[in-house]
């Protein structure tokens, strides 16, 4: 099931897998964002119905909010209480991500930043594989942290026109303004352009597939977005402290998301791979996702490694979305890492206490792209802006080096704007 590389003795630079977007699926999409951003709700209900079945011609597009009330009746009190549970964790850990407002004054300089919410954020959450309330949650949080105004959840129905109980409780509890029953690239077009139901927001953001990526794409620019995410990826980096039954486990957690799904195991022990390799058969058989975890594991790797550094070489070429250390000194690995969406440090930390909230969002970057950006934060849905003030004896004193510098660059203009008040100062 793994497929085996052995770098030991060669220091081969590995590239991440790379997001690409089949040139149909990218004019697909085109059609629909053009289609809804010309026509509005009729194109919503026409595609909705054309892709997931459901005719929302009568009832409309929009979930009551009788329907978000009364998820709470429908809902397992145990399940209730996790999806409570992990809105109060998110909450916690966002607070702490919330940019602050700051002032100083020196030199007759009064300057700053200030820190506003958005008006409006887009939530995507996917159905069709499975129902997905910690997407609600990890989406509609951070933005309600920050303060922003409407938070639209966006997400397809099922085919009689529903969304389901749990996901609506989930946007209930967590603070979402308005549920949609839209999914798909006509959702991501809704939210970028605005139809009579589903106002436009000013950021989108939620994982999708790649008909959702692409929507994403095509609309950035117009609206802000969280990244461009690929299929989920993990790599877990262990030595013979770790358990070969629980990274089988971890492994076939991670494959179970979605066939395309990357899990990769790096380690310095030859004898772990093949444990591993018989205790993936023990959990792949009695897996209740066997055909999804089959396929994801035909992408699966194991890569041998001459030393802990060397992991780290293989960790930070690949830019993992999830890292899982499952080595004996976890926290000084943790140290030497620079790329990675997020680090689960010990044998008892795995990926899956983060996919539910547990200090961690599980909005991530997939495809390289921890090189250069962060999970989704609190700080998504704020804009700061710098504030300055001066006093005339600062404006005469900064003006004549900021005057130089100007005419420096030829502009004459940016000179003459701040000359002029040093002139009216002396008169």
């Amino acid at each position: 099931m793994l497929e085996l590389l052995d770098l030991r003795s060669r220091r081969a630079r590995l590239e991440p897998r790379r997001l690409e977007i089949d040139p149909s699926i990218a004019e697909t999409v085109r059609g629909i964002v053009r289609r809804v951003r010309n026509e509005g709700d009729t194109a919503l209900l026409d595609l909705t119905l054309r892709f997931d079945g459901a005719d929302l011609r009568g009832s409309g597009l929009l979930v009551t909010r009788d329907e978000l009330e009364g998820a709470e009746e429908s809902v397992p009190s145990e399940l209730k209480a996790a999806i409570d549970a992990l809105v109060d964790r998110l909450t916690d850990f966002h607070r702490r991500q919330l940019p602050s407002e700051w002032w100083d004054e020196r030199d007759g300089v009064r300057f700053g930043e200030i820190v506003r919410p958005l008006a409006r954020a887009g939530c995507y959450v996917p159905g069709g594989r499975a129902v997905y309330p910690s997407s609600v949650c990890m989406t509609v949080v951070p933005a309600a942290v920050a303060g922003v105004d409407e938070i639209i959840v966006c997400t397809p129905p099922s085919r009689n026109g529903s969304v389901h109980p749990v996901v609506r409780y989930a946007a209930a509890r967590a603070g979402a303004t308005r549920v949609i029953k839209a999914g798909g690239a006509q959702a991501i077009a809704a939210m970028a352009y605005g139809t009579r139901s589903v106002p436009a927001v000013d950021r989108i953001v939620g994982p999708g597939n790649a008909y959702v990526t692409e929507a994403k794409r095509q609309v950035a620019g117009e609206v802000g977005t969280d990244g461009l995410a690929g299929p989920t990826e993990l790599v877990i980096v262990a030595d013979a402290s770790a358990d070969p039954r629980w990274l089988a486990a971890d492994l076939v957690a991670q494959a179970e998301h979605d066939p395309d799904a990357l899990a990769t195991l790096v380690t310095i022990e030859p004898g772990l791979i093949g444990s591993v390799q018989a205790a993936l058969e023990t959990e792949v058989a009695g897996a209740a996702r066997r055909d999804i975890v089959d396929a994801a594991l035909r992408h699966a790797r194991a890569i041998l490694v001459a030393d802990l550094q060397q992991a780290v070489h293989v960790v930070n070429d690949l830019a993992p979305e999830h890292l899982h250390l499952a080595v004996f000194d976890a926290s000084e690995i943790t140290r030497r890492v620079r790329n990675a969406g997020a680090i689960f440090v010990g044998s008892f930390t795995p990926v899956t206490f983060g996919d539910y909230g547990v200090a961690s969002n599980h909005v991530l970057p997939t495809a390289g792209t921890a090189r250069f950006a962060s999970g989704l934060r609190t700080a998504d849905f704020v804009t700061v802006s710098s504030v300055v003030e001066m006093d005339d004896e600062a404006a005469a004193r900064l003006a004549p080096e900021v005057a130089t510098i100007a005419r420096a660059e030829g502009l004459i203009g940016h000179a003459r704007s701040v000359e002029l008040r040093t002139q009216e100062r002396r008169k």
